[in-house]
């Protein structure tokens, strides 16, 4: 049993060592100007790269500054952090210091009714208006309302 938990940890360092290889190759910095950036040495930096090292949550943080991202990205995808649902944009609307707390929750709620109304669509699930379009059988148009003038 002892195998496979150090086989997991090996494998978050070897994943965590990849999305910062990704990450690096997508904002066109070498290894040895985000090791400056972040304050590390180029070899260190490498050995992270390869999954041979498995850096802090503060080397984590450094490397983040360098790479221009959110260290929270850099936790979750070395395991550190879960992923907490709705992501970004939830966070900013949390610490959005305008906005009331009710306008807050609004904004969440809405959201979130996005979220799983697209997960339902993704899985072949109906929504509510879905199937409210479909209630009159297929191809019958909705019933208009009819007013009466005198």
């Amino acid at each position: 049993m002892d195998k496979s938990i150090d086989e997991a940890v090996a494998d978050l360092g070897r994943d965590i060592g990849e999305y910062i290889r990704q990450q690096r190759n997508t904002a066109k910095i070498s290894l040895r100007q985000l090791a400056k950036l972040a304050g590390v040495s180029n070899p260190y930096l490498s050995q992270i790269e390869r999954g041979l090292r498995k850096p802090s949550a503060e080397i984590l943080q450094q490397i983040a500054k360098g790479l221009r991202i959110s260290a929270e990205a850099l936790y979750v995808e070395a395991g550190i952090l879960e992923q907490r649902e709705g992501g970004a944009l939830a966070d900013a609307i949390v610490t959005a210091p305008d906005l009331t707390e009710r306008q807050k929750q609004v904004l969440l709620d809405v959201y979130e009714s996005f979220r799983r109304e697209n997960t339902a669509g993704r899985t072949g699930g109906r929504t509510t208006a879905q199937a409210e379009n479909t209630a009159g059988g297929a191809g019958a148009p909705a019933a208009a309302t009819q007013t009466n003038e005198e």
